[in-house]
């Protein structure tokens, strides 16, 4: 049966521009597409998608529009991050934070962003410990359909690896703690029991 909460947060989440930047207080345009949906935010609080944005949503949902609200940030056209190669120290803290793994790099290693995916969410800027990313223009042809979805895929991508990499350290934990109350993390046998046993604990996906 198809829940006609979801099966509209679908409809609005299809109308956001999929920065995922989060300046409308959720993490990503899904979560605020499903308070939307739920009554639960208003649909004046994404300044990426501005003006035009809420007249979509309006339409969408039959309501009147509404200014942006202020207090999630002012409409300004759309950019781009660039990393300044000269100054990047590698610290990835920058990958870190992109939402959509639109940065690649490694540690202590020269950082840079792949422009195609960008979405301009900015949350790269505060996360960069020396001030080394700059925001330039985003083409106009990237403001389209096709890249927001992108993003989306990208974002859903990224959401279900950081799940994966949670469930894993959290059995990691639990199979240490199996051995130490077991009193067997010094012998390989039983630790490995101990941690087969854990994984079996573990909440299925």
């Amino acid at each position: 049966m198809i829940d006609p909460i979801e099966s509209l947060a679908d409809r609005i989440d299809a109308v956001l521009p999929q920065t995922q930047c989060e300046q409308c207080g959720y993490h990503g345009c899904r979560p605020y597409a499903l308070a939307i949906a739920r009554g639960e935010a208003a649909i004046n609080q994404c300044p990426p998608g501005g003006m035009a944005g809420i007249e979509k949503l309006a339409a969408l949902l039959q309501r009147p529009a509404l200014p942006l609200n202020p207090e999630h940030g002012e409409e300004k056209p759309r950019t781009l991050a660039r990393i300044v190669e000269a100054d990047c120290i590698g610290c990835t803290k920058c990958i870190q934070a992109c939402p959509v793994d639109a940065i690649v790099g490694a540690s202590r290693l020269m950082h840079t962003v792949i422009a195609d995916d960008c979405t301009g969410c900015e949350l790269c800027v505060p996360a960069c410990p020396v001030d080394c990313i700059v925001l330039e223009p985003m083409p106009a042809e990237q403001i389209d359909q096709a890249h927001a979805d992108a993003a989306r895929r990208h974002f859903q991508r990224r959401e279900a690896r950081l799940q994966r990499e949670r469930r894993a350290r959290d059995a990691e934990l639990a199979a240490r703690k199996v051995a130490v109350d077991m009193g067997t993390q010094d012998n390989p046998v039983l630790a490995a029991l101990a941690r087969a046993r854990a994984k079996q604990q573990e909440p299925k996906p």
